[in-house]
């Protein structure tokens, strides 16, 4: 049995009769099982759920009917994605036994085209986090290096497809969550324009900024899962109507001629010289492939961290006053309703949710509003700006993923700030709306994998697939 399977070949060995579904799940469960305990990538298993969709899927192909697109293929999603029946935590002790009565948008879209969900995966708690070690169930190990973070927020996604514990994986990316993670792990993942694909379902950290998207072993997986979850969706206003083209097709077209714009403030200080080096390799990669190079500059690159954590913190001390233990998840009883307040939030949320909602609280309080959070969207439209300027000049953007390669478990956790500019390549493109990818580019210190990231104009995925998948077929993965 193939260790290392596609979209592709779970289809063909279905449809062929070399494998079952059922049997195709029962090994993933039992990879799981292997290496779950020391990675942690999964926190709830959905058995019941997967076995009977596989068989779904096998009599299917014993009629000989048509396959749908993802028949059989093991799929894990982020525990911050509801799906019905099946526990749904956010990595936090607030929902520890949450249990929603509905699927997410995106898992309804992924089980109708023949997914089998084999679980949910490990992320820091509320999706907040660049390290994948804020979650109340203990921190992620990054499969190249067990001693170093999978990245964050979706690092339990990006392990679980890098070890083999998955064929693909959902994610989210709030500012840069799948992104990085992606770039740490050495796999393909793809944040989509904002409301590409829809929020509904999604337990929410930052509303104007989050987005679901896939992870894969490669370009071509992470498009067809995109082509799925892709769409409008009546419960979600954000969504969007632009039609969803065939991304498959899209990533397969000549690239030859396209302008890459390369920003310079995206290689200042604080970036790992080995990492710069492999990046400027890549460019040279797309230089070969017939891609026009050209400089480009980004001006207000410098303000993206100040204003992200302005605006995602407000947006989540916003969101986050559901959980009060009164209408969801936990409950910690005190002698007033005050009391009970502070007991339930101060038991179920961890320290960096905590700092989150202080800052948020702090940003959008009388007196502090537009000295804050109101300067903070007027810079993020100039940001928005920025984007638009450069894709008058150039057709997509490649900049580093992450400054630095994979770090050591506990090497940042007292220095939010070292940890906050983590995201310091990814959180530009959130706050613009764009959509990005990281496909992996090299490694250092002969281990740790390096991340390319191409954005796009909005809604120009096709694009930034494209580019993604000629990058990888030109051996971009091994420099």
């Amino acid at each position: 049995m193939p260790e290392n399977w596609t979209i592709d070949r779970v289809r063909k060995a279905l449809a062929s009769k070399k494998i079952s579904a059922r049997e195709l799940a029962t090994d993933y469960y039992e990879r799981i099982a292997a290496r779950n305990p020391e990675l942690n990538a999964y926190l709830t298993l959905s058995q019941d759920r997967a076995f009977a969709q596989a068989d779904r899927m096998d009599a299917l192909v014993a009629a000989g009917k048509a396959l749908p697109p993802l028949a059989g293929v093991p799929l894990a999603v982020k525990d911050v994605i509801s799906t019905r029946g099946v526990r749904t935590t956010c990595g936090s002790k607030v929902l520890e036994n949450y249990i929603p009565p509905y699927d997410a948008t995106a898992v309804e879209r992924l089980e109708a085209a023949g997914a089998v969900i084999l679980g949910k995966t490990n992320c820091d708690e509320f999706a907040m986090g660049s390290s994948n070690e804020n979650s109340a169930y203990g921190p992620v190990r990054n499969p190249e290096a067990l001693d170093r973070v999978p990245g964050g927020s979706s690092g339990g996604s990006a392990a679980a497809v890098a070890a083999g514990l998955a064929v693909v994986s959902l994610g989210t990316d709030t500012g840069g969550s799948i992104r990085q993670p992606g770039a740490l792990c050495g796999i393909p993942a793809m944040m989509p324009s904002y409301g590409r694909v829809s929020r509904y379902g999604l337990i929410a950290f930052a509303s104007s900024l989050d987005r679901i998207g896939p992870f894969a072993t490669n370009v071509r997986d992470v498009a067809a899962v995109l082509q799925i979850i892709a769409g409008r969706d009546a419960n979600d206003s954000t969504s969007t109507t632009a039609p969803v083209p065939n991304y498959q097709a899209e990533a397969e077209k000549p690239v030859k001629g396209l302008r890459i714009g390369i920003p310079k403030e995206y290689f200042g200080a604080g970036m790992d010289p080995e990492v710069r080096e492999k990046v400027e390799a890549g460019i040279e990669v797309l230089r070969k492939l017939g891609c026009e190079i050209r400089e480009i500059r980004m001006p207000h690159t410098d303000y993206a961290i100040a204003v992200y954590y302005i605006i995602a913190t407000a947006e989540a001390s916003s969101n986050l006053a559901r959980y009060d233990g009164v209408r969801y998840g936990l409950r910690v009883d005190g002698d007033s309703l005050l009391s009970m307040y502070r007991k339930t939030r101060g038991a179920g949320f961890g320290a960096e949710v905590k700092r989150r909602i202080v800052l948020g609280t702090y940003v959008l309080s009388a007196g502090y509003y537009d000295a804050y959070y109101l300067k903070g969207q007027k810079v993020r439209a100039l940001i928005a700006q920025d984007f638009r300027d450069a894709f008058t000049k150039v057709d997509a953007i490649v900049t580093p993923t992450s400054p630095v390669p994979a770090f050591k478990l506990g090497e940042r956790t007292n220095d939010p700030l070292q940890m906050y500019l983590a995201d310091i390549y990814t959180v530009t493109g959130s706050l613009a709306g764009v959509p990005g990818i990281s496909v992996p580019c090299g490694k250092v210190c002969g281990k740790l994998p390096v991340g390319l990231q191409i954005f796009g104009p909005p809604f120009g995925e096709g694009r930034v697939l494209q580019l993604a998948q000629a990058f990888e077929s030109a051996g971009g993965a091994g420099l």
